[in-house]
């Protein structure tokens, strides 16, 4: 009897456990996914409701597949069924949209029945995503700070801050300088890694010490192309 649901639910029939496994095999490959994208979110930049998308994004996805089949038909159906509903969600980031093509890639391999490949390039781009964030190769506006400091146009800023730097970041990189003042000061822009625990105070009064107490910012990553 529920073997005979699941007949018109493609061009060719399914049975129950065809249907039991795909859509097993889709959670899993969302429950790795969704671990993988809490592994690589720098602390304080999860998503709780992200993540459980992403477990059940590959099962609804698979549902879909299984439901169109070879049905050309239904595929413009369902094409026009989707198209009614708009998605009302905040700007993600580019690693975010790249998860939710990760996840409907996983969905669909599920859905097809190509559940060894699911699994294995699942495996291997979750490992590629560990391995580049636990490098260089990781975004760093999310954990970094932009840092601007005024200096005196005799001071030599290629090496004034280096030993701040290396006191108090675990990242620093020199992104823009600036004339100010008719060209009598320079405005440095840096990009930095603060180490854990470290006292902003203690970081800002070092650095005043050397640029002579003028003017430095610290604030949240900002796009400097834009300035």
């Amino acid at each position: 009897m529920f073997e005979s649901l699941f007949t018109a639910t493609a061009s060719s029939a399914l049975t129950l456990t065809e249907v039991i496994i795909t859509i097993i095999s889709a959670f899993i490959c969302g429950g790795i996914i969704s671990i993988t994208y809490r592994k690589t979110s720098a602390k304080g930049h999860y998503s709780e409701n992200f993540g459980l998308t992403m477990i059940l994004l590959p099962a609804v996805i698979s549902i879909i597949i299984m439901l169109i089949g070879s049905d050309v038909a239904r595929a413009f159906s369902l094409a026009g069924a989707f198209s009614i509903i708009r998605f009302r969600s905040a700007p993600g980031e580019p690693k975010d949209i790249a998860y939710v093509l990760f996840a409907m890639a996983s969905g669909l391999a599920s859905g097809v029945g190509a559940f060894m490949y699911a699994a294995a390039f699942t495996l291997i781009l979750c490992v590629v995503m560990l391995i580049l964030s636990k490098t260089r190769f990781k975004v760093k506006a999310e954990t970094a700070k932009q840092l601007t400091i005024t200096i005196p146009e005799d001071l030599d800023y290629e090496s004034a801050f280096d030993e701040v730097m290396r006191t108090y970041t675990d990242f620093t990189e020199l992104r823009r300088v600036k004339t100010a003042s008719l060209g009598s000061l320079y405005q440095l822009t840096y990009l930095v890694e603060l180490k854990e625990n470290i006292s902003t105070k203690a970081f800002i009064d070092e650095l005043r010490c050397r640029n002579g107490n003028l003017n430095i910012s610290l604030s949240l990553t900002a796009d400097l192309d834009n300035q």
